[in-house]
């Protein structure tokens, strides 16, 4: 350890000591920890596109969107970064098709609440490239980018995809980039795992999370939109491939059924107002 590296733990250590209770996010960790950041609302006009066997037609209902946090003691991974920031400069948010668009406290704003600024961001990692996922994709881009190779094949074909904005995402570039084939352990020791499960997109994927109090969290990505989904196998008429998906669900249920998970429908109210709220965490 450097001089350098041992007087910043010294540092931080003082601090600790001098303001008592939750640890800042930039100190360091020995177990992980998982945060859940609130990263936009949607209203939906016509939840019909949720479902391609006519569940919903007609009805409209409201979609939480998300982005996690994942602190390890070998770095930092963001998962999804939510709708774009700029939503918050206009009270009434924004609009695409049927969704209302609108964004409370933007993200980066969030991250600085527990003392993470973009540059302390290690891995940024996305279930999927749909543009409430991708939304502040760019202020990350001294992060290393895990991506999926067929992922990011199918968001930069032509024409666009149907949800893609590949402008939230352009520094895909420039960014120092780890392309991705199937499933891959993020850290290394099994802990921050991303599990590909294609179908909603050609590289869709959803993260699991071993924590040493809660065990292991599943987040969806969209692999559902709604816990009825989860329990019914519903799918949006926009995923490519039926088939990938059914095939998806199953192998991730199989997975959430053998490591006793607890599952994150990432875009369902309920699920995501069940978990601790920014500072607070899941470790």
């Amino acid at each position: 350890m450097t001089w350098k590296r041992r007087l910043l733990v010294f540092a931080s250590s003082l601090l600790l000591a001098v303001a008592p209770g939750a640890a800042r996010a930039e100190s360091p960790v020995r177990t992980v920890r998982l945060y859940a950041i609130e990263c936009g609302h949607m209203d939906v006009l016509d939840m019909g596109v949720f479902a391609d066997t006519g569940e919903y037609d007609g009805k409209s209902g409201p979609l939480a969107v998300t982005c996690y946090l994942i602190r390890h003691p070998m770095g930092t991974l963001l998962w999804d970064t939510g709708l774009s920031d700029k939503l918050a400069e206009n009270k009434d948010g924004g609009g695409v098709g049927p969704f209302k668009l609108s964004v409370k406290t933007p993200l980066i704003d969030q991250l600085k609440t527990i003392g993470v600024t973009p540059a302390d961001v290690t891995y940024l990692a996305f279930s999927h490239f749909h543009f409430d996922h991708t939304g502040n994709a760019n202020a990350f881009a001294a992060s290393t980018w895990i991506v999926n190779k067929a992922e990011l094949a199918w968001a930069e074909s032509t024409p666009t995809p149907f949800g893609v904005d590949p402008s939230a995402w352009s520094a895909v570039k420039t960014a120092t980039t780890r392309l991705i084939d199937g499933d891959h352990d993020v850290f290394g020791d099994g802990s921050v795992r991303i599990l590909r499960a294609p179908g909603h997109t050609p590289g869709h994927a959803v993260l699991a999370v071993k924590l040493k109090k809660s065990g292991v969290v599943i987040l969806s990505g969209d692999l559902y939109h709604l816990e009825a989904n989860r329990k019914f196998k519903r799918m949006p008429v926009f995923n490519t491939e039926r088939a990938d998906t059914l095939a998806s669900m199953d192998r991730v249920e199989r997975i959430v059924k053998n490591t006793k998970a607890r599952f994150i429908v990432q875009h369902d109210v309920k699920d995501v107002a069940a978990l601790p709220k920014l500072p607070a965490y899941l470790e």
